[in-house]
Order: structure tokens, then C-alpha cells, then sequence
């Protein structure tokens, strides 16, 4: 019973059973859990990934992984999930224009954090093991869902045409960014940055010039 509709000095025979938390010990478990994972995956490639090695490192009990998650590809796909949406909320900044740069300052620094090319490259290459391709496809797209809904809301505002693709124009922004630091290895800076969302722009047509 929520403590403000209470009325104090109410007599009642039957005690209150306990207040349900939100969060709690499950929520710090899956906290821990994820966590662990990415950080073993991140200085030991997905190859090295053991459940033993998460609950070491999670401080967790081995049956408490495999009773939540049941399996080391449910694991990795949700931690890289958690990755994907980690301190990265879509922004909702009213211009098309500033959204597209929010969107690429927050890709270029989760691929900047130390070990996550690693964590890429390792999912590209190890994408013919059907668990690791999993989480991989996982972790796109629930990367691209979060963010379509910036560019959905550019088409309702008239920034963009009707038929836009919202994964297109997300691809067109990332790919550029992700090229730069495994291929050319060449920095991510503000002006790369502002040259990806002018191609944007310039590829889709939008009205939003300025």
C-alpha cells in the first residue's frame, strides 16, 4: 500500500506484507553480470568469453547467470544490448541538424572507449560462429531502433521526405565514423563530424540546410 493513502491511526487486523522495491538485488545482479561480460569481452575477445569467468568477475554464483540468462549467447546479446544503449538516450533537440550531431558524438564516443574496437573487430571477425552473429546483429539493431526515432520525427517536422529510411540515413551518418577509426585510423573530430552531416543532408535531400 502506497505510505500517502494511508491514514494514520487506521486500525487494521491484517499486517502489511512487505513493500515491493523496484531494483533491488536482481537489478544489481544484472547490473554486475552485463558489465562483466563487456569488460571480459573487451581485454579478452569474444573468444575468451567463459560463463565461469563472468561470475568470477560479477561476484555471482554460476547458476545465477545460466538461471537468467539459460545460455552464453542470451548473455552476450544483452550485454551488448546494454552497450548499445548505455548513456545513449536518443536526443529530441527539435532540429534535425543538432540531433544528427548529439547521435554522432555519442557514437564516436562509444567507439572511442578504450577496448571497444577490439569488441568490434572481434564480433566482425568472429561473425561465422552463429552466437557471436547473434549478438552482432543484436547490437545493431537495437543501436539503429533507439536512434530512428530522431529521424522520424525530421520527417513529421517536414526535414525530410516521406519515404526516408530511417536506417539509411543513420547508415549513412555511422558508417563514415566507424571506416574512420578501424580503417584509416585517422581522429574523430568536430570537423569530420560536421562533414558527415552535410552528407547527409546533401545525400537525402533535407530542407534543413542551415
Amino acid at each position: 500500500m502506497d505510505g500517502h493513502a494511508r491514514v494514520v491511526g487506521e486500525q487494521n487486523s491484517t499486517a502489511p506484507g512487505p513493500r515491493k522495491r523496484t531494483g533491488g538485488r536482481s537489478a544489481r545482479v544484472r547490473e554486475a553480470v552485463l558489465g562483466a561480460t563487456i569488460d571480459q569481452v573487451i581485454e579478452y575477445g569474444i573468444e575468451g568469453l567463459t560463463i565461469a569467468d563472468v561470475a568470477a568477475r560479477a561476484g555471482v554464483a554460476e547458476t545465477t547467470i545460466y538461471r537468467r540468462w539459460g545460455s552464453r549467447t542470451a548473455l552476450i546479446a544483452d550485454a551488448v544490448t546494454q552497450l548499445a544503449a548505455d548513456g545513449n538516450p536518443p536526443p529530441d533537440t527539435g532540429a534535425l541538424r543538432s540531433d544528427l550531431g548529439v547521435l554522432a558524438e555519442q557514437i564516436a564516443q562509444l567507439i572511442t572507449r578504450p577496448g571497444v574496437v577490439r569488441l568490434v573487430g572481434a564480433a566482425i571477425a568472429l561473425s561465422v560462429d552463429p552466437e557471436v552473429d547473434a549478438a552482432r546483429r543484436q547490437f545493431w539493431n537495437d543501436r539503429f531502433e533507439l536512434s530512428s526515432q530522431v529521424i522520424t520525427k525530421a520527417i513529421e517536422r517536414g526535414e525530410l521526405p516521406g519515404r526516408t529510411d530511417p536506417r539509411e540515413v543513420l547508415e549513412t551518418l555511422s558508417a563514415p565514423l566507424y571506416f574512420r577509426l578501424m580503417v584509416s585510423e585517422k581522429p574523430i573530430d568536430d570537423a569530420f563530424i560536421a562533414r558527415c552531416i552535410d552528407d547527409v543532408f546533401i545525400l537525402f535531400g533535407t530542407s534543413a540546410q542551415s
